[in-house]
């Protein structure tokens, strides 16, 4: 018997959302893991709020729905609060009821403000890798190190000279979207700023790549799994990977000798040189373009620098998922310290897809 099309609405549900989201959906493991390091964080959270005054958004619910924008690539927060108003699957995770009113935009961006001006990423970030220590995923002997480009909020024509425009050099059919011919004039950051990001700079990782207003992330992971152990977010230079490897590894030198891999990149004999006087044994790619390699035979002999050779391409599984997911391959940011606040928490929530697969596989 064919059944009736009726669309009569419902008054009640008598189904909450944690019935609703079935026992084996993927998102419960992340749900479980985010709620230990939430509470861990919250004496932290406490220092950020103060006692009186009207309720804000929970800092819980803020990072819960902003790692669902980062699980599944809401590209806008405006996006973001459109989905928590009918998704039930974003509510329940969130920690909102059937009937609680979504915020507003602004509100949301407002209260993420205040996350973003305290160390809240960071502490997430070391609660994940405290879970993935408790479960034995970590390794403390081996490491890599890599950077990638991160492109920047910011368009080329707000690339311009350091001195004063005057209204003479303003094209006078469209102000606001001048049209700009960049062609035969010399552009360097020495010379030139983005109007939009001032700490953008312009840079190309390779010779044949198109130079973009960027900045550079650097990790670095531990080999036996992957997972990111450090992250930092630093101004695109042509030093600023091997800058940010030497601090990176500071933290990880003790009386244990440790190896580091790396790509050709980090071939060079005075970033070798002071790797090694840190105790670390640097296991990078040797460069072919110069047939002096800082790395010889006495490196390259052992099996261990073939096995961090192999181990050192996890990390490009790292930024592929943070670009392709994460939103990071252009940040929505500005400056340098927000882009790393998010570089960091995107980070963190990759940390928490790897272990929950690790775990999972486990099992």
């Amino acid at each position: 018997m064919r059944g009736h099309d009726e669309q009569q609405e419902s008054m009640y549900s008598y189904i909450s959302p944690e019935k609703r989201v079935p026992s084996d959906h993927p998102l419960r493991r992340l749900r479980g893991m985010v709620d230990v390091a939430l509470k861990e964080m919250s004496p932290q959270f406490a220092e950020l709020y103060s006692h009186y005054g009207r309720p804000s958004i929970a800092p819980e619910k803020l990072l819960r729905a902003l790692l669902l924008q980062v699980l599944y690539s809401v590209r806008s927060e405006r996006l973001l609060m459109e989905q928590l108003s009918y998704n039930l699957l974003f509510r329940w995770f969130v920690g909102l009821s059937m009937d609680d009113a979504v915020w507003d935009v602004t509100v949301f961006t407002k209260n993420r403000e205040r996350l973003l001006e305290g160390e809240i990423a960071e502490a997430f970030f070391e609660q994940v890798l405290a879970q993935a220590r408790a479960k034995e995923l970590l390794s403390d002997e081996h490491f890599t190190v890599d950077g990638t480009l991160i492109q920047a909020w910011a368009g080329q024509k707000s690339f311009r000279a350091k001195k004063k425009e005057s209204k003479r050099d303003i094209p006078p059919e469209d102000p606001g979207n001048a049209t700009v011919d960049f062609h035969g004039e010399k552009r360097s950051n020495d010379t030139h700023q983005s109007t939009t990001d001032r700490q953008a700079r312009l840079y190309k990782k390779s010779a044949g790549s198109e130079a973009k207003l960027s900045y550079l992330g650097h990790v670095l992971a531990e080999n036996r799994n992957g997972l990111v152990l450090q992250t930092q977010v630093t101004m695109a230079t042509g030093t600023a990977e091997r800058e940010a490897a030497l601090e990176m590894l500071e933290a990880r030198t003790g009386r244990r000798r440790v190896t580091v891999g790396g790509d050709k990149g980090y071939d060079v004999h005075e970033f070798v040189a002071d790797v090694r006087d840190l105790g670390v044994t640097p296991h990078v790619a040797q460069s072919h373009r110069n047939r002096r390699s800082a790395i010889d035979g006495r490196t390259t002999r052992h099996v261990g620098y073939e096995i961090s050779q192999r181990k050192r391409k996890r990390v490009e599984e790292v930024f592929g998922w943070l670009k392709t997911i994460g939103l990071l391959r252009q940040t929505r940011y500005r400056g340098r310290e927000r882009v790393g606040w998010m570089f960091t928490f995107a980070t963190a929530v990759y940390n928490l897809v790897r272990i929950r697969n690790l775990t999972a596989e486990a099992a």
